[in-house]
């Protein structure tokens, strides 16, 4: 990592400036020091992503969602001692301070194990017919439509890749010669692809009951239309760290309504509010699920996510959401296509 002053923030800066911090270094933490460097507290991506949950705005003062007792390590702590307490405590970041509180620097667990790939699998869903688009999708599936100078879902597997991905299963079914054609076995971008060919259509969740082995870590399963800057590493760290057995990616969308909505009790007119917005949570298309949960989909059925979280809610399981705050775009119909091919390099996705 650089400085260690690289990742320092001011107590009395907003939230959007220490997410400006953690965005644009490689260990996904802001630490807030006073003048002196002593700690305060510790932002985190997923500090942040709560505060949107809970409606605070990323132009808020950092002090509403840090951390303000974070586990910290003694500057005498010899590194297996480090590590040993990091894995114990399941931290991924762990600053080090002097005896005055001062910060020494950051320990990470990704650079104590040696550890750059992650060894989730990655299901990306490629089968849809793509009527919406029309004539575009008559002669192409949809995952090969170009945005920009490549197809859809090469532009989402690189993405999954720089974030330190390696292991692919690729769904198919409309015309699924042709995307195995296009991508092969992934040697050409150095990880493997296998893939899940779809006799009938499965839906979002049926078709990994065709995996030919269980995966031994929490797998991330997208739609194969949707373009995002999302930061893949953040969200199963989020995942892990809710200790969630499936995390669903939500996207805020905001409707105003176009007329002035009454209140009313009985025949009493309490209030009339003009023309209000309306803000909800979407789902976002891509998913985090653990292994076990694989066994609540049956078989040889078309079975979507929404139902599997809705069974796994049922069940009392615990579920997540974890709120997509980078660019986002579902390319289901013409104009998000044309809306995605006019955005893709302003988003620096290309």
């Amino acid at each position: 990592m650089k400085a260690i002053e690289d990742i320092f923030v001011s107590p009395t800066a907003s939230i959007i400036e220490a997410l400006q911090i953690i965005d644009r270094g490689s260990v996904q933490i802001a630490l807030v020091v006073d003048e002196e460097q002593r700690l305060l507290g510790t932002i985190t991506d997923g500090d942040v992503r709560r505060g949107i949950l809970r409606g605070i705005s990323l132009e808020s003062p950092l002090s509403l969602v840090m951390n303000r007792e974070p586990r910290t390590a003694k500057l005498d702590m010899d590194r297996d001692m480090i590590l040993s307490v990091m894995q114990y405590l399941n931290l991924r970041q762990f600053p080090v301070l002097d005896e005055a509180g001062r910060v020494i620097r950051l320990e990470l667990i990704d650079e104590l194990l040696q550890r750059n790939n992650r060894d989730n699998w990655v299901v990306l869903m490629a089968g849809g017919l793509g009527t919406r688009l029309g004539e575009l999708t008559k002669d192409c599936p949809k995952p090969l439509l170009r945005v920009g100078t490549k197809p859809i879902l090469e532009i989402i597997l690189e993405s999954f890749i720089s974030n330190g991905f390696h292991r692919f299963f690729i769904s198919v079914n409309y015309k699924a010669e042709m995307i195995k054609d296009y991508f092969g076995d992934g040697s050409k971008w150095g990880v493997e692809i296998c893939y899940i060919h779809e006799g009938k259509r499965l839906g979002t969740a049926g078709a990994l009951r065709l995996l030919q082995e269980v995966p031994s870590h929490p797998i991330i399963v997208m739609n194969g239309d949707l373009l995002t800057k999302v930061n893949f590493r953040q969200l199963v760290d989020f995942h892990v760290e809710t200790n969630a057995k499936a995390t669903m990616c939500v996207r805020e969308y905001e409707f105003q309504i176009p007329y002035g909505v009454v209140q009313a009790e009985g025949h009493c007119l309490r209030k009339i509010e003009e023309k209000p917005t309306q803000k909800f949570f979407v789902n976002g298309g891509i998913y985090v699920i653990d292994q076990e949960l694989m066994q609540m989909i049956p078989k040889d059925s078309f079975y979507d996510m929404p139902t599997l979280f809705d069974e796994a809610i049922g069940r009392e399981l615990n579920t997540s959401v974890f709120p997509i705050r980078e660019y986002w775009i579902d390319i289901g119909r013409m104009d998000d296509f044309e809306r995605a091919n006019r955005e893709i390099y302003k988003e620096g996705m290309l």
